[in-house]
């Protein structure tokens, strides 16, 4: 028996027992069936894995299709992960500055062909490169040369004033978590990391390329847009994304703080050997401080996806044309750095902070500690997956389950599309 054919069978045996219910068409119990069997085979799959909790979306240009929770938001409580909790997303949390770069524009604050300089209160110069200009453009897809050096890593995180539990540990292999009083407003830090004297500068903290010739990707520059975005608008970046992007989505859970949102649906974050992390944000949030849900996210892809095809509703048919537009060339990379055969390799064919796969999709990825997300779209489908999940990926075998879960997603989401 055939796959469909098997799930009508499957679909009449699990209503054929409702007598008084309304029938249903049968390709409405052929997906009922689907989400149910999605369902299971992801709830035993986070059993067997080293993740404590994960949710997933899968959304088309009408609407969500799927999401769900899986394991646990906390462990201690046993508090279950649905697609209602929340947490930060990571460098996901990109893919908003580019959308906000583009109503600024609609708005007549900017350009993004202007230099950088138009809008700071600080200097910005690449010392290996002091005559060239840096647009907001270059910064959009990171090749304004401004580099991550351990001045980024080692300072950029900071912990909350809300613990949540002493038990949780701030050490972590690959960021520094600090404490609350070194946090700082962004603009103090990237002037001290970006501006020579300042308490983070170092000539590394740039490369030797001029700007726009070589793809770079930086965290610092992302926030430095974000900034650009402030200064241009007379607005925090966390209330212009709020007013332009997320309350018109009705992405009600979604916020840039723990003061945004309702931390009794936070998640709590862990590292890949179960170890608690404390509660902490970043002086850069724009480039990945984003919180929010499955659910949320599910209205987020739908939008993007309708943006793609020129139906987007929170920036012009025009602007969401210029977002998604390719924008760089084979020689901007370095060479072997581009993968040809990895689907949702965003960093394949950068547009304004998301980025085109060789085959066919567009998103982008991210990790933080105690963070792994994904979401990616189909351009040719209009259909969009997305993962995120309260622990990182620590070794090649987590990694591979990570995998496994996206790819069943991904499988079962065309199914669900018909």
């Amino acid at each position: 028996m055939n796959r469909k054919a098997l799930l009508v069978v499957l679909a009449m045996a699990l209503f054929a027992c409702s007598e008084n219910e309304a029938p249903k068409s049968e390709t409405s119990d052929e997906k009922e069936v689907l989400i149910r069997q999605l369902t299971a085979e992801l709830d035993s799959m986070s059993t067997a894995n080293g993740f404590i909790g994960f949710a997933v979306a899968i959304a088309n240009e009408e609407g969500t299709l799927y999401t769900h929770g899986f394991g646990y938001a906390n462990m201690d409580t046993k508090e279950k992960y649905t697609e209602n909790t929340i947490q930060h997303i990571a460098s996901v949390s990109k893919t908003s500055i580019g959308l906000a770069l583009m109503k600024a524009k609609e708005m007549g604050k900017l350009k993004l062909d202007d230099p950088i300089e138009n809008y700071l209160p600080f200097q910005v110069v690449n010392p290996f490169h002091p005559e060239g200009k840096i647009t907001i453009r270059h910064l959009a897809t990171h090749t304004s040369g401004i580099n991550d050096t351990e001045q980024y890593m080692d300072h950029a995180w900071v912990l909350t004033e809300y613990r949540g539990s002493e038990k949780a540990s701030s050490d972590y292999y690959a960021q520094v978590l600090n404490p609350s009083m070194e946090n700082v407003p962004m603009e103090t830090y990237l002037k001290s990391y970006l501006e020579e004297g300042g308490a983070y500068y170092q000539p590394d903290n740039y490369i030797d390329f001029k700007a726009g010739e070589r793809y770079n990707y930086s965290n610092i520059g992302a926030t430095l847009a974000a900034f650009i975005i402030e200064q241009a608008t007379g607005k925090a970046f966390d209330e212009f994304t709020t007013e332009h992007i997320y309350k018109p989505l009705q992405m009600n859970s979604t916020g840039w703080s723990l003061e945004d949102v309702d931390v009794s649906k936070h998640s709590r974050l862990y590292r890949s050997d179960s170890t608690l992390l404390p509660f902490y944000t970043a002086i850069t949030y724009p480039d990945g401080m984003l919180i929010t849900s499955s659910s949320d996210m599910a209205r987020y892809a739908t939008e993007l996806i309708k943006g793609y095809r020129g139906e987007g509703t929170i920036l012009s048919k025009e602007s969401y044309a210029a977002y998604f537009k390719a924008q760089l060339e084979e020689k901007h990379f370095e060479e072997g750095s581009r993968d040809p055969n990895h689907p949702y390799d965003g960093d394949y064919d950068p547009a304004i902070f998301i980025g085109h796969s060789a085959l066919g999709y567009v998103g982008h990825s991210g990790g933080d500690a105690g963070v792994s997300t994904w979401f990616y779209f189909n351009k040719e489908k209009s259909l969009g997956t997305y993962m995120v999940m309260n622990t990182d990926i620590g070794d090649r075998k987590t990694e591979l389950e990570y995998y496994a879960i996206w790819d069943k997603i991904v499988a079962y989401a065309s199914e669900l599309d018909q």
